[in-house]
């Protein structure tokens, strides 16, 4: 579904045709690269990286769905099943909404691996009359919904002003099920403690922060991945971290624990377990 501005290489709807004739019940999408060549250089990575379990698996990003709207492609019948776009008009992220509609209905995503799109960016595009929060809000429910329902308790890794946006947006419920933060940031972790100003409980809500390798799992992390040079240490020890791991990112992410072993430090290793929750 190409905006008019975006340029479809000359197999694509032969490619994807394919695709969709194999897979009637899946919403399929296309590697691309964007106009000019360095505009969102974090999105096009991730979109054009992302292997077959995580394009099912990190639907809860800020970047949105897992295969780019101006790459989709499907059936008719996948699409009056879902219910088409919604037309409730500018500001809304119509390709969001249909996205998770079609994974309530059980629908999957699969992504060609060839580059079949020309995206191009300028401050124009329909992105941008989409606020953030409106996005936050939708993601929220939805991850609340499959997963944070389903747990005990977690932690949020970021004592920093995404992590505690993340805290403060969470349902009552959910919100007491916060453990502690954690963080790898010196100055955050001396806190040692995060108080809920805001909240009109009496005494204020006091959550504990602490070095990520006393972290308790479940763990969400919110925080960006990718990072610039000067983050170069940190984007390291996350990837190593999170690649031991089955995952559901909410970019803000979230990750459930099998028992496994993993180096935190040199030297040092330690064992976590928890149930694995699956998300629809």
């Amino acid at each position: 579904m190409p905006f008019q501005d975006d340029v479809m290489s000359v197999e694509r709807v032969q490619i994807q045709y394919n695709a969709a004739f194999e897979h009637p019940e899946c919403l399929i999408g296309s590697r691309f690269h964007r106009e000019p060549s360095d505009s969102m250089k974090r999105f096009t990575l991730w979109a054009n990286t992302l292997n077959e379990e995580q394009l099912q698996t990190q639907i809860f990003t800020s970047h949105g769905p897992t295969i780019a709207m101006p790459t989709w492609f499907c059936s008719r019948e996948l699409f009056d099943k879902v219910g088409g776009f919604s037309e409730d008009g500018q500001g809304t992220p119509e390709d969001l909404i249909f996205f998770y509609k079609h994974l309530d209905l059980k629908g999957s995503v699969i992504r060609v691996n060839s580059d079949l799109l020309m995206y191009r960016y300028h401050s124009s595009c329909t992105t941008f009359s989409v606020s953030e929060e409106t996005i936050w809000n939708i993601r929220l429910q939805r991850f609340e919904r499959d997963i944070l329902n389903h747990l005990s308790h977690f932690t949020i890794w970021n004592a920093g002003k995404q992590g505690r946006k993340f805290y403060r947006s969470l349902k009552p419920d959910n919100r007491k099920k916060v453990s502690m933060f954690c963080d790898v940031d010196a100055k955050k972790i001396k806190k040692a403690v995060y108080i809920y100003e805001e909240s009109q409980e009496s005494p204020k809500p006091r959550v504990p922060i602490c070095h990520f390798s006393k972290a308790e799992p479940p763990i969400v992390i919110c925080m960006k991945m990718y990072f610039t040079e000067l983050d170069t240490s940190t984007d390291v020890l996350v990837k190593n971290f999170a690649s031991q791991w089955r995952s559901f990112r909410f970019s803000p992410t979230v990750w459930h624990f099998r028992q496994v072993s993993f180096t935190i430090s040199p030297g040092s290793t330690k064992a976590l377990r928890v149930d694995l929750v699956e998300g629809n």
